[in-house]
C-alpha cells in the first residue's frame, strides 16, 4: 500500500472513531442530493437527520435512514439551509415518520407560507414538495443530536440563510455548502446581483476562528485538511470577485447540469427552452451580457459549450444526455 493510501486509510480510521463517539453515521450521496447526516436518538436528544437530499432521491434517503435506525422512529429533521437538494426530502420523511422539521429562522416564515420565490425553488424550476417547520434554528444557540450540544453558526454566502452546525468538544464541524474539500457552492445572490462574496468569506472566517478538527460538507467526503480547504475556497472567491463573470458562467453551467442530471435526457431545443424559461438563468444572463444576445441564443450557446466541453453527449436518438 502506499504511504498516501496508508495516511488517507489512518484519517477515515480516525474520522469514524469521532463519529462513532457521537452517535453519528453521514451518509454521502451522490449529485443530486446533499450528504444526510444520522444521529441515533439518546436520552437527551430524539433521533435526527440533517438534510435530506433531492425530491428524487425521497424513497432512497428514506430506506436509507431506516437502515441506519432500524425499528427507531425518526423524530427530527434539521436543515442547515433551504435549497432543494438539501430540503427535498424533506415531505417525504414527515410522511414517514410524523417527524418535526427545524429549518434556518429566516426562512421560517416562508416555508410558512410556502414562498416558493423566496425559497428559490421556482427561479431554479427545482422541485422541493411542501412540508411543514415547526422550529427555527437561531444562530447563537444549542440543538442537541445524539448526547451532545451543538452551536448554531451563521454561514451566509452561498445562502443568505444557511447554518453550520459545531460540536466543540469533538472538533467536528458541518459546514454544509458554506465549505467543501475541493471546490466551491455557487454564491446565490450575486446571481441577483446581491453582494455574496464578502459574505462567504466571512462564513469562512468563522470556520477558520472555530478551528475545527474534522468538517463534514454537504457534498462529498469528510475531511481533516480544513487548511487547505480554507485557502482553496479564498482563492477561488479572489478568483470570482476579480471575475465576477467567470462566477455567472459558472453558476450557469452549474444549474444546466443539475437539471440535465434530474431528467437525464432531453432534446437540444427543449434544454434551450427550459433555459430561456428558468427564470434564474435571465438574471445571470442579463449581467454577463447586458446588451448582448438574445436569451434564446445565449442558451443555446450554454448547451454547445456543455457539449463541446464533453458534459454533454448527443445520444443515439439525438437527445442529449449526460456525458
Amino acid at each position: 500500500m502506499r504511504r498516501q493510501d496508508c495516511h488517507d486509510a489512518d484519517i477515515h480510521i480516525v474520522i469514524e472513531e469521532v463519529f462513532k463517539q457521537l452517535g453519528l453515521v453521514v451518509l454521502e450521496r451522490g449529485w443530486l442530493s446533499s450528504n444526510n447526516i444520522v444521529f441515533r436518538g439518546s436520552s437527551d436528544a430524539p433521533a435526527t437527520v440533517v438534510d435530506t437530499g433531492y425530491d428524487s432521491h425521497a424513497a432512497q434517503t428514506e430506506a436509507l435512514v431506516r437502515v441506519q435506525l432500524g425499528k427507531e422512529p425518526l423524530e427530527r429533521v434539521l436543515n442547515t439551509h433551504l435549497h432543494s437538494d438539501h430540503c427535498g426530502g424533506n415531505a417525504a420523511l414527515q410522511t414517514a415518520w410524523r417527524c418535526e422539521v427545524w429549518v434556518p429562522e429566516p426562512s421560517f416564515d416562508a416555508v410558512a407560507a410556502w414562498d416558493e420565490e423566496r425559497l428559490s425553488f421556482r427561479a431554479t424550476d427545482q422541485v422541493c414538495r411542501r412540508f411543514t417547520a415547526e422550529r427555527g434554528l437561531r444562530v447563537g444557540e444549542n440543538v442537541r443530536l445524539g448526547a451532545c450540544a451543538w452551536e448554531i453558526i451563521a454561514a451566509p454566502g452561498h445562502d443568505p440563510d444557511a447554518v453550520m452546525l459545531f460540536q466543540r468538544e469533538s472538533g467536528v464541524l458541518i459546514t454544509a455548502d458554506a465549505l467543501w474539500e475541493e471546490r466551491l457552492a455557487i454564491i446565490f445572490p450575486e446571481l441577483r446581483g446581491e453582494p455574496g462574496f464578502c459574505q462567504a468569506r466571512s462564513a469562512l472566517d468563522a470556520i477558520e476562528s472555530l478551528q475545527p478538527r474534522i468538517v463534514i460538507p454537504g457534498h462529498g467526503a469528510p475531511f481533516m485538511n480544513v487548511p487547505r480547504a480554507l485557502s482553496n475556497s479564498r482563492k477561488r472567491i479572489a478568483q470570482f470577485e476579480s471575475a465576477p463573470i467567470k462566477h455567472l458562467n459558472y453558476a450557469a453551467r452549474a444549474l444546466a447540469m443539475f437539471h440535465m442530471l434530474e431528467c437525464r435526457s432531453c432534446g437540444r431545443d427543449e434544454l434551450v427552452r427550459w433555459l430561456v424559461e428558468t427564470p434564474i438563468f435571465g438574471g445571470v444572463y442579463a449581467r454577463i451580457e447586458p446588451d448582448g444576445a438574445e436569451p434564446p441564443e445565449r442558451a443555446a450557446a450554454l448547451v454547445d459549450r456543455l457539449i463541446s466541453d464533453g458534459l454533454l453527449r448527443v445520444g443515439a436518438s439525438g437527445v442529449l444526455v449526460v456525458a
